[in-house]
């Protein structure tokens, strides 16, 4: 055993390492800048020109909001590229979250050259972050496997800790105070999580510190004939290149087009316009060098691989659907939902409201007094920012639930309905862990099948809570009853499919391919998000064609279908799966 490892072990807080807790915090923070921002982004892209925000309308606005959401999953794979060969992940990680809260701070200035610049940076410092705390962790863990479920399980509470504030707060000021406010907001706890992370490294001891090199005695000596090697041809690489040139040009050009009237991709092949023609050509050669891949290999790790792809494939309806959270959604939430409270009502709410934000607060904080207890008189300064930034979130919820308690009236902000992806998986996740340790667990093509019948439930919720919305008016709000139950059904469906995705592709996928298959399934993740733009962007056209029920309708109807189409096939996949459960 390391002595890296032995002295990361010998402190605890709450039955952990106190290292653990030093990601813990600043996974939180980064995850607070995200989705605080992300839940800002479309409110204020539509928000009229009076009221401070661009004026744009919604499909511009989802355009723009898809191209960064989708970008957000492509960056990580080379980011985690260079932090292996060049920088090692603990500088990957500083690098990412100061790239990061410089975009983020940016973007509180609000003119579009600083919007603009600080989404970029957002998806380039979100390249470098993501996937090396993760990468940290598990070689830290390395030689304890048996505490690595425990320790993420941990780490991805902060995850959701993160998410739920940085909605809440950001959401929140930006609404009722100001989005160069909400936005700045964001980025300073960015800023706050990367110098807490960076004075407490020491505690990591030599893990990230260099470019992981291959360790002889870690390679296997014999190869078996299903994990041949299979290195990429110069047809593969000049593929993949034409992919990955086509794939960004035709992602960046969807909003360019849309807000300025001219077109990267202005040419015609034929009746095909040059965007639809580029996107086209992209995913054919992306099929085609998935398919060629694969067929190299042997019979039963060509099974397992396609059984990964079928799972890719649904992967992109799923997120198609359920990122319409941060889009139509959210434009639901402010134009068509009901969220002003008087009386009794607003002072529900408002108990409601100040349980749901403190005793969460409160946890966390008494973690970060066991996490002072155990490292401030070795790594005090980090200690110090870590308590600033909490001093500071503390005095933002007492003021904001002051200043709601002080009015007889309150109206909900709208980025509010984003907390309870995160209120719910914190809520059910115990219940979900139990049901995947006994004996009702069921197979993976169930539990995908299952997480997408959920998600259009939720999706049905809204049509039918839709129903008495009139085109074209606003006028008319319907109960935010609908917005709740929906989030409750899709935060099922989530903790349905999350154990599936990427367990699967490091079951299921040969070493010497994961790497290559780990990308296709984020590129699954991004088609996805982009689609979840370019649909959410129709809102405006099918709810004046036919009805908004109908909208929310297409969001029911296809990932149920997916649903059925999953369960018919799971005798296929499990036989494709050659006994990996």
């Amino acid at each position: 055993m390391s002595t890296t490892n032995n002295e990361f072990f010998k402190t605890n807080v709450i039955g952990h390492p106190a290292g653990l807790f030093v990601l813990f915090f600043t996974e939180m923070w980064e995850r607070f800048s995200y989705y605080g921002m992300r839940a800002l982004l479309v409110l204020f892209l539509t928000t009229a020109i009076m009221n401070g925000g661009w004026g744009w309308s919604n499909e511009n606005a989802l355009a723009l909001y898809g191209t960064y959401t989708s970008m957000v999953y492509l960056t990580p794979i080379l980011g985690g590229f260079i932090a292996d060969r060049y920088i090692g992940y603990r500088w990957a990680v500083v690098i990412g979250a100061i790239i990061m809260a410089i975009g983020t701070l940016s973007m509180a200035l609000i003119e579009p050259f600083y919007i603009y610049s600080g989404l970029t940076l957002l998806i380039v410092g979100n390249g470098f972050f993501k996937p090396n705390m993760t990468s940290i962790i598990s070689h830290m863990y390395k030689e304890h496997p048996e505490k690595k479920d425990g320790a993420f399980t941990i780490f991805y509470m902060g995850v959701n800790a993160g998410a739920f504030l940085g909605i809440m707060l950001c959401g929140y000021i930006g609404e009722k105070v100001g989005w160069n406010w909400g936005f700045g907001l964001a980025g300073i706890f960015m800023l706050l999580g990367m110098l807490q992370f960076y004075f407490a490294q020491n505690i990591f001891g030599d893990v990230g510190k260099k470019p992981v090199k291959a360790v002889v005695s870690d390679i296997k000596t014999e190869v078996k004939s299903e994990d041949k090697l299979n290195p990429f041809t110069s047809l593969d690489l000049i593929i993949i290149v034409i992919i990955s040139v086509a794939g960004l040009v035709w992602i960046l050009n969807d909003p360019y087009s849309k807000v300025s009237g001219n077109s990267l991709l202005d040419f015609s092949m034929g009746s095909i316009d040059g965007s639809n023609f580029t996107i086209m050509t992209a995913l054919l050669l992306l099929v085609f060098l998935i398919v060629s891949r694969i067929m190299r290999y042997t019979t039963v790790v060509k099974d397992r691989m396609i059984a990964v792809v079928i799972f890719a494939f649904f992967t992109i309806f799923f997120w198609a659907a359920f990122e319409q959270a941060g889009g139509s959604m959210t434009i639901f939430a402010k134009d068509y939902t009901n969220r002003a409270l008087v009386g009794n009502y607003a002072l529900m709410f408002n108990i409601f409201n100040t349980l749901l934000t403190v005793i969460p607060l409160g946890i966390i904080t008494w973690v970060l007094f066991k996490l002072f207890q155990q490292t401030f008189a070795k790594y005090a300064l980090s200690n110090i920012f870590l308590g600033t930034s909490f001093l500071i979130i503390w005095g933002i919820v007492i003021w904001m639930l002051m200043n709601e308690y002080s009015k007889t009236e309150t109206e909900v902000a709208a980025s509010w309905f984003g907390i309870l992806n995160s209120f719910f998986i914190i809520a059910f996740a115990p219940l979900f862990s139990k049901i995947w340790e006994s004996k009702y667990n069921p197979s993976g093509a169930f539990k995908y099948a299952w997480g997408l019948i959920l998600l259009g439930i939720g999706f049905g919720t809204l049509a039918y809570g839709a129903n008495s919305i009139i085109p074209g008016e606003t006028v008319i709000k319907v109960s935010m009853v609908w917005l709740i139950l929906a989030y409750l059904f899709h935060t099922l469906g989530e903790l349905c499919l999350s154990p599936v995705g990427l367990s699967y592709v490091s079951k299921l996928v040969p070493g010497r391919m994961i790497a290559f298959m780990f990308g296709v399934w984020y590129l699954a993740i991004a088609i996805g998000n982009k689609t979840a733009g370019s649909m959410g962007g129709m809102i405006d056209q099918i709810t004046a064609e036919y009805s908004l029920t109908t909208f929310f309708l297409i969001f029911t109807l296809i990932p149920i279908g997916g649903g059925v189409i999953l369960m018919v096939l799971n005798p296929v996949i499990k036989k494709l799966m050659h006994g990996v459960r």
